[in-house]
């Protein structure tokens, strides 16, 4: 599946925010190694995050469906997500207020096969759907979980109008706590315009 990038600026002279990271892969008759995180290698990406917490999810069902989830300020989170096993499709939701692309997003899709991680900073609602029964995926985090931080946004939003793979008509499995998010209409934004344009960057 190809990335998805809808109504977003094209203009990349200023640091994009989210980044799709490729590591590369060692292999041999034995298998392959690699090295999913350097501290010096992410600096030159211009990723200083001190990440503080690891946390590794699983997902039995096709189409399972987490999200849209964010953390507010002083408690916001910034995130290095893999998929360990299987496919995911991973959707960034740009929510600082004043951005030109508030409401809008990002969509990839991240697998097992390629070991692409997506590095998304504080500001973004985010969420993803697995593609295939059994999907894991892990995540590096640079903020304590803090439940009365947390927020987001219902993943089937008219107004966003993410474009989620799933047959027609489909409902995903979701928590009860996703299924009572708020609409997009009513939500107020506790983040700023950074000046950073909404773009999904290859690294």
């Amino acid at each position: 599946m190809k990335d998805e990038v809808f109504g977003v600026v094209t203009d990349l002279t200023a640091t994009p925010p989210i980044q799709l990271i490729r590591r590369h892969r060692h292999a041999d008759r034995r298998g392959w190694l690699v090295e999913t995180y350097n501290r010096d290698d992410f600096v030159e990406l211009g990723i200083t995050t001190g990440f503080v917490r690891d946390i590794h999810s699983t997902s039995q069902a096709c189409f399972t469906l987490r999200g849209l989830h964010f953390q507010a300020s002083p408690h916001a989170e910034k995130k290095l997500i893999r998929c360990v096993r299987g496919r995911i499709f991973d959707v960034v939701v740009d929510i600082r207020k004043g951005s030109p692309t508030y409401g809008k997003w990002i969509g990839t899709e991240l697998a097992e096969h390629d070991g692409h991680q997506l590095y998304v900073p504080e500001g973004f609602a985010h969420g993803y759907l697995s593609l295939e029964p059994g999907c894991e995926v892990t995540y590096k985090s640079s903020g304590d979980y803090r439940p009365e931080f947390e927020g987001g946004l219902a993943w089937d939003d008219p107004d966003l109008g993410i474009h989620w793979p799933m047959p027609e008509g489909f409902r995903p499995i979701i928590s009860e706590r996703d299924g009572m998010h708020p609409p997009f209409a009513h939500f107020e934004s506790p983040f700023e315009y950074d000046g950073r344009p909404l773009a999904l960057v290859v690294r």
